[in-house]
């Protein structure tokens, strides 16, 4: 080792007997491990520990939100715990990997006894007994080898999701939750936590249909090996949990319940009292004018009153605007059911649409992470474009020629590509809203094309930069976040191809909104409806080479929102949070 880092790590050591001697179990545990011959990525571990404590410290106080605010919106007794001895709990959870470094001596017994006995306990699943412990009981959630080249933080995230559900399954109603440090992954006990968070999720209609359907807990105590990190853990995976939570009951809710009515009042509901100024459009005559390729969309849907489609803009401002250094607009795709359209959806593939809406659940769930934190630079402005696409003698068709609010000719070519038709009016607000705003980024949030999902796979959101976003670094930055917060992200690259495919082709015609071939059958099928955003909005004239540059980035999220029947997941929304608010 160094000299240096040697003498850092004797530095870094010091500052940490104050933190770890307020739990003696704790710190024999850390110094039974630790205090043999030092090597170098040990020094390395020190130094991280401390940063990670940083910045934690420093996300205490940004946030003005209590504890206690926090914990009230779950339906189960939430506590930190600094002793891994303190009762009232039927067990202990500890997601484990394989060559990870166990600091907690009370449980390395109980796993090398199992392990004589039980090899596949290495791979899978145990619950075992512990004599000294709450409960008597360790629920042990190995994640197996992890791959440092191709593996990465969801391995905590998902095993803790399993180990939540073995707990539940075996009827255990009050959990303490081990978590541990990672020596690769610096955020490894918040992943975990949100692990266990997305584990107890109860989805919001069985709650309200029939609430004894699926097994809940009574409690739910954290502990981690630093009293003040369990606090600032605990509460930034509480804030996160709540966006995601609002995200998992839009998205999640069927055709009826999230409804575009039925989704403002549950917006209305969540947000009431809060920093986040709601403002409705949902006048025909207003949506006509001002955003006539939504009203396209709208048009079947429009005569049944609790499908009539609406815009719901959500606002959160700074107390001291002086203070902006950033500005961040989301367009969310809130298609409630989409029926295809005139151009139907057949032969089965229907079912699952009503998942159409995570776009603009994603939307909403991130700006109640920014209504928890209120940061101080950041000025945010969401919206979800809610429609639904319905069928009928009312409805859209292709062929038909419309002016878009850009002022752009867009021609339709297939009803079914109705996402980037109820987005692109309301980017091209965000546009012009845009020309006044301090240093804004543009994004549209979608589950738009299949392609997008055969490209990348399940649980991958792809980022696609426009010029000014590509040189400001904004899809590098979202999948760095992403890769921290178990919410990974794939670039894919915006071409004059995916221009050139939508550019007007009958004469006089500016857009072209599509062709007759599915996305998983066209040539560059994600990245060209990133091209019609880009004509449609207006946004070609706001380039790298323009007066008046403006960043846009479009999110496809067809991979990582969810398929029915498995939860909503609330992608982006991590990436998003770490990206722009934690960053």
């Amino acid at each position: 080792m160094a000299p240096a880092t040697f003498f850092k790590a004797i530095q870094t050591f010091s500052k940490y007997l104050q933190y770890f001697f307020h739990d003696s179990l704790a710190a024999i545990g850390w110094l039974h491990i630790k205090c043999i011959p030092p090597t170098t990525r040990r020094a390395k571990d020190f130094i991280k520990q401390e940063t990670a404590i940083q910045k934690l410290s420093e996300f205490s106080r940004i946030t003005t939100i209590t504890m206690e605010q926090l914990k009230r919106n779950y339906p189960f007794e939430v506590v930190e715990e600094y002793q891994l001895t303190a009762s009232g709990y039927d067990c202990v959870l500890l997601v484990n990997s394989n060559g990870q470094e166990t600091k907690i001596e009370s449980f390395t017994g109980a796993l090398s006894e199992c392990l004589t006995v039980d090899p596949l306990a290495e791979k899978e699943i145990r619950i075992l007994p512990l004599k000294e412990n709450p409960g008597s009981r360790l629920i042990h959630a190995p994640t197996g080898t992890i791959d440092p080249d191709y593996d990465d933080v969801r391995s905590l995230r998902e095993t803790a999701v399993k180990g939540v559900q073995t707990a539940l399954k075996a009827g255990f109603k009050k959990l303490l939750i081990a978590l541990q440090t990672h020596p690769d992954f610096e955020d490894a006990e918040l992943v975990t936590l949100l692990g266990v968070f997305e584990g107890l999720y109860v989805p919001l209609q069985i709650k309200e249909l029939n609430p004894k359907k699926l097994p809940t807990i009574e409690k739910l105590g954290i502990w981690t090996d630093n009293k003040d990190k369990t606090t600032s853990v605990l509460r930034q995976a509480l804030i996160l949990e709540s966006g995601l939570k609002i995200a998992r009951d839009i998205g999640s809710g069927d055709p009826e319940r999230m409804a575009p009515p039925k989704v403002q009042e549950y917006v209305e509901s969540a947000f009431k009292n809060s920093s986040i100024k709601l403002d409705v459009i949902d006048d025909i005559s207003v949506i006509s004018k001002e955003y006539p390729l939504f009203e396209a969309v709208n048009r079947a849907a429009s005569v049944v009153e609790r499908h009539r489609g609406r815009i719901i803009y959500m606002e959160y401002n700074p107390q001291d605007q002086s203070k902006i250094t950033e500005t961040i607009m989301l367009v969310g795709k809130g298609v409630t059911y989409d029926t295809g359209g005139a151009d139907i959806k057949a032969g089965g593939i229907m079912a699952g649409m009503s998942r159409d809406k995570c776009g603009a659940a994603a939307v909403a769930g991130f700006m109640q992470v920014v209504n928890l934190l209120k940061p101080e630079n950041v000025k945010v402005i969401g919206a979800l474009s809610l429609v639904r696409n319905s069928v009928g003698s009312n409805c859209y068709v292709a062929d038909e020629l419309m002016k878009a609010r850009s002022g752009a000719l867009v021609r339709v070519g297939n009803t079914d590509a109705e996402g980037r038709m109820v987005m692109a009016d309301v980017l091209c607000k965000m546009k012009e809203l845009a020309m006044d705003a301090v240093n804004p980024s543009l994004f549209t949030i979608a589950t738009l094309t299949g392609h997008a999902f055969l490209t990348v796979g399940t649980g991958y959101s792809i980022v696609m930069d426009n010029g000014p976003a590509k040189r400001a670094g904004t899809s590098t930055r979202l999948q760095t976040a992403g890769e921290k917060y178990s919410d990974p992200f794939e670039v894919s690259t915006i071409r004059r191809e995916d221009l050139a495919f939508h550019r007007g082709k009958a004469q006089g015609d500016d857009v072209m909104q599509c062709s007759n071939a599915a996305s998983s059958r066209t040539a560059r099928g994600h990245q060209g409806p990133a091209g019609f955003l880009i004509l449609a909005s207006g946004l070609d004239k706001h380039g790298s080479g323009n007066q008046k540059p403006i960043k846009y980035s479009h999110l496809d999220i067809a991979g990582s929102a969810g398929d029915f029947p498995n939860p909503a997941t609330g992608a982006p929304i991590l990436a998003l949070s770490k990206a722009f608010l934690f960053s």
